[in-house]
């Protein structure tokens, strides 16, 4: 296949919290920077193999950031286009990047009432797989490739590097992280508790939908790829306690993780405070991006008085 990029396996830092041992799959090491090469690679492959990509496919995507970043890398070393769809939301960083990338980037500017842009975007690739020859929509809401990819990569590796488990924590948004890894992990370890960290305001397990900030966690939809079956307990994290979490992390432990690890580290904290124990629980999560990205955002103090502060109060 011409262009492939290889997967590699992507190394784990161990942390003592007070309560409990925490092994962290650091997906920042994959080629592009986040646990979405998993995803983006798999699909793009096995479309390939099915035929589905051709020397004139335009694949076109909506992403919050990650994904996009992927799928703009792997698109290129194929020497195919690549258009994102994206948002307001977007990364300074990544939007860089990707204009850097991709020679036509798409942007949707009106959100839902509850401030979500997903559906606009939804809608805007809809529009361009009509309009333009040979498209292909990855789909990572649903494409079944995606879960794939981190059953056969994230969790076998995962699970390589546990010698027992008690808790497995990890971020939902398209949902194809905690679908995947969750069910390698449940072969292993099946008496595991498998807890989804969500964004406060997303509407994936219920919550009462409100506007978010900080890409990557959370959704206004219900994802199809994402199987309810294999998650024991749901976590809803406010942004502002996530990015507390970021700079707890990088403070105390030297992790430099964006707004997606912060908000699974602060579930970890809220279970062990909510739950504990006669014994100190080994716990395994993923930290799915390094935090470069988020330095305008998540690391900036004048960001987040003015975005997650201030704008609670007005």
């Amino acid at each position: 296949m011409p262009g492939r990029i290889h997967s590699h396996t992507t190394p784990v830092r161990r942390l003592v919290l007070p309560g409990a041992d925490v092994v962290v799959k650091m997906e920042s090491a994959n080629l592009h920077g986040g646990t979405k090469d998993r995803s983006a690679g798999w699909i793009l492959d096995r479309a390939y193999a099915r035929g589905e990509l051709t020397a004139r496919t335009t694949v076109v995507e909506s992403s919050s950031g990650n994904f996009a970043l992927a799928l703009a890398m792997r698109c290129r070393a194929l020497g195919i286009e690549f258009v994102p769809v994206v948002d307001p939301y977007l990364n300074h960083t990544t939007e860089q990047t990707l204009a850097a990338v991709c020679s036509r980037i798409e942007y949707v500017h009106t959100p839902d009432p509850s401030g979500a842009y997903l559906p606009a975007r939804l809608a805007r690739v809809g529009e361009l797989v009509e309009s333009l020859p040979h498209a292909y929509w990855p789909n990572q809401y649903a494409n079944t490739d995606a879960a794939d990819a981190h059953y056969h990569l994230t969790g076998a590796e995962l699970v390589d590097e546990l010698d027992e488990l008690d808790l497995l924590f990890v971020g939902v948004g398209t949902g194809a992280t905690i679908t995947g890894v969750a069910h390698r992990v449940l072969e292993r370890f099946p008496l595991a508790r498998v807890v989804a960290v969500d964004a406060a305001g997303s509407r994936i397990f219920g919550d009462t939908p409100a506007p978010r900030h900080i890409p990557g966690l959370g959704s206004t939809i219900v994802p199809a790829i994402l199987d309810m079956s294999v998650i024991d307990e749901v976590v809803h994290v406010p942004e502002l306690e996530a990015v507390r979490a970021c700079h707890e992390l990088v403070r105390e432990h030297g992790l430099f993780g964006g707004g997606s690890t912060g908000s699974v580290f602060a579930a970890i904290r809220r279970y062990l405070a909510r739950n504990p124990t006669g014994r100190r629980p080994t716990i395994a999560c993923i930290s799915p991006d390094g935090g470069q990205a988020y330095l305008d955002s998540v690391y900036d103090p004048q960001w987040v008085h003015r975005t997650l502060i201030e704008g609670a109060e007005s």
